[in-house]
């Protein structure tokens, strides 16, 4: 009976707490001052036409980095639930004439694709997310196959690092000269003019934030693949 006490009393407040914002919010009025706010100066502000991509990047860029963050956990999670003494390869049979034939000719074209999708991230729908993704199908279809293939750990692991911490630094830059992490200084200080918006050298770091990203989310979405399909050998 305690127990349940305290769940209602707890709901109450919860509720009287709810009802007092929501009565303090004016009905009938505009609520969307923040939105109407982006779309009048992302532009302006941060030389990007798609205003979704200036809100994740750059507006709220350090949220973005706690996403990156939050893979990089989950990436290591992966890696710690699946490892063992030692692994090998699972044992596979060799893909069809077709498979093996389509993976040579497309593994290039997506790995284009995937470039194309965050280096425009400032001119129409992508980014570093998808972009990444992208890239690591590439590598799933070549583990699919090519029953030896195996992706370089170390030179993957080493750019994995690079890309995460240039992140960091380029935020870094941005507080040390405009007083706030990810301050877009590219833009504020070498901007080509507000006639040189949709181009693709346009959009300030966010290309270069875009491009890291993808590096990062490529590099560990490849090594989980990489992970989950290798057993352990028991000795």
């Amino acid at each position: 009976m305690l127990k349940r006490a305290l769940a209602i009393i707890t709901l109450l407040i919860i509720g009287y707490w709810l009802a007092q914002g929501l009565t303090g919010v004016p009905f009938g009025q505009d609520r969307m001052l923040v939105g109407q706010y982006y779309l009048n100066n992302v532009i302006k502000q941060t030389g990007s036409v798609n205003a979704v991509t200036a809100i994740v990047v750059n507006y709220r860029g350090f949220d973005t980095l706690g996403e990156v963050t939050v893979l990089f956990i989950a990436s290591t999670g992966v890696g710690a639930l699946l490892w063992r003494r030692k692994k090998k390869r699972t044992a596979r049979t060799e893909g069809s004439v077709v498979l093996t034939t389509g993976a040579r000719l497309l593994v290039p074209f997506i790995l284009l694709f995937g470039v194309y999708i965050f280096i425009h991230g400032h001119l129409t729908p992508g980014g570093g997310f998808p972009g990444g993704a992208t890239i690591a199908t590439a590598f799933l279809l070549l583990y699919m196959a090519f029953t030896q293939y195996e992706i370089p750990h170390g030179a993957f692991e080493k750019t994995e690092g690079v890309a995460g911490m240039s992140y960091v630094l380029v935020g870094l830059i941005g507080l040390a000269l405009g007083g706030y992490f990810l301050y877009d200084w590219i833009w504020q200080q070498w901007h080509w003019g507000i006639n040189d918006v949709g181009r693709l050298f346009s959009g300030g770091f966010i290309p270069i934030i875009y491009t890291l990203i993808a590096i990062k989310v490529g590099t560990e979405l490849s090594g989980i693949i990489d992970n989950m399909l290798k057993e352990e050998v028991r000795e």
